[in-house]
């Protein structure tokens, strides 16, 4: 089932030329592009499916500092200013809102893993707060337990994932770029090394710059160029509850299970890091790079089945450009959740929060999150070919910095001083040796 999400209506027609393409419609490439549109680029976003479809709209919709890495904290901090910036030029809501962030815990060791976090940040300037056990039991009053202690973040909050890339989407026609769905860029052309234009199931797009901002689609599709990018994704499985509970925190964060308010009254309902493992074959080609994150993850992974392979979003094979695509065969990955999963979830939250025990689950969805070995994602315009940008392995919190990836993005092609600092995100630090490598043609 399809997660909740505004359906937009964009152009069916492709221009001759622009001054950059982005290649995705997801949280990245819709902020991307409307970065460079409003810097005034002739910019064109190219969705093979629809605007937003897939993981972000799939997500918890949090936007957050807190318990960010180190090397993400910056952009992060500089984004949660970004969402509202874009809302009022826009002039249409992305459902964002500073809300505050509340965490509970039992454990004595995550607590303190949180107040060196804690302490580590403050210095950073972020406004996170440590909570004793009375605290922690006021603010979370809906749940009628005590708690040994937790931490409030007052400046982080949610967004809307239902409609956040489709609003950006219109952000972009608005600042005069071209968006187009259900339209496939099928690859990248060269000329004397660097990048030409795009080749789109519908025509060529004659460009001198790209940026591949394609999610869990990024991998295979820089397979075509020789460029190695490892990434691996997992499928979380999520519901939402119907409207009608009351006094409940706009965002909380257990080991159990997790809750977020919706837009229309509703909450969305998750285990953090439970999720499938689907075999793919960059994901078992790539297997050794990502041996420690799994490692380090065993206890909420579970064995998944055939249906990413079977999406093809992670083949090593290359395919003909004239002819459709593993893109095109599936516009939209909509992956079946794990009834385990969502029952489980369900039956936690309404554990941990009794008003939830009589509303009716409205929707219940799955989605890929597409990760790095070091969980910290690639945002690099030097990765082997001059004009080639990519902006992909958020890792399953690139929702709430989606914005601000998308600025750097556009930072990065006009040559302006970036937002944030760059080093942390290049696709180098995986080793030239291994990734990255782009083939000789």
């Amino acid at each position: 089932m399809p997660a909740p999400l505004i359906a937009i209506e964009t152009s069916n027609t492709i221009p001759a030329a622009a001054d950059c393409v982005v290649i995705g419609g997801g949280i990245v490439g819709v902020s991307a592009a409307y970065w460079l549109a409003r810097a005034g680029q002739k910019v064109v976003l190219l969705e093979k499916g629809s605007v937003g479809a897939e993981q972000s709209s799939r997500n918890w919709g949090w936007c957050r500092q807190q318990n960010r890495d180190a090397r993400e904290l910056p952009l992060s901090t500089r984004t949660l200013g970004l969402w509202e910036e874009m809302a009022a030029d826009i002039g249409d809501s992305l459902g964002f809102s500073r809300c505050g962030l509340l965490y509970l815990s039992n454990s004595a060791q995550e607590i303190e893993t949180w107040a060196k976090w804690g302490r580590f940040a403050r210095g950073e300037g972020v406004d996170t707060r440590m909570l004793t056990s009375a605290e922690a039991a006021e603010r979370g009053a809906a749940t009628g337990q005590k708690w040994v202690g937790g931490v409030w973040s007052p400046s982080d909050g949610t967004a809307d994932p239902a409609r956040a890339a489709p609003m950006i989407a219109r952000g972009i026609e608005k600042h005069g770029g071209h968006v187009v769905q259900n339209c496939a860029a099928r690859g990248v052309e060269l000329a004397a090394g660097r990048v030409a234009g795009v080749i789109t199931e519908r025509g060529v797009i004659r460009t001198p710059a790209v940026v591949v901002a394609g999610g869990a689609w990024a991998g295979s599709f820089l397979n075509q160029l020789g460029i190695r990018f490892p990434q691996a994704a997992v499928r979380s499985s999520i519901l939402s509850v119907a409207p009608g509970a009351t006094g409940l925190p706009a965002a909380l964060y257990t080991s159990g299970v997790a809750i977020t308010r919706r837009g229309d009254g509703g909450h969305t309902l998750a285990i953090s890091g439970r999720a499938c493992l689907d075999p793919t074959q960059s994901a078992l080609a790539g297997l050794r790079h990502f041996l420690p994150m799994f490692a380090r993850r065993w206890r909420s992974l579970r064995p998944g089945g055939t249906q990413a392979w079977r999406a093809g979003f992670e083949t090593r094979a290359r395919w003909a450009l004239d002819q459709p695509t593993p893109m095109e065969r599936a516009r939209i990955l909509d992956p079946r959740p794990s009834a385990r999963i969502i029952a489980e979830t369900l039956a936690r939250a309404r554990r941990l929060l009794p008003r939830l025990q009589d509303l009716p689950v409205q929707a219940a969805w799955a989605g890929y999150i597409d990760s790095t070995p070091d969980g910290v994602p690639v945002i690099d315009a030097d990765i082997g070919i001059p004009g080639l940008v990519l902006a992909a392995g958020l890792s399953g919190h690139g929702f709430g910095i989606g914005p601000g990836v998308g600025h750097l993005v556009a930072d990065l092609i006009l040559g302006r001083p970036p937002i944030a600092e760059t080093k942390e995100y290049r696709l180098a630090r995986f080793g030239q040796s291994q990734w990255g490598k782009v083939a000789e043609f």
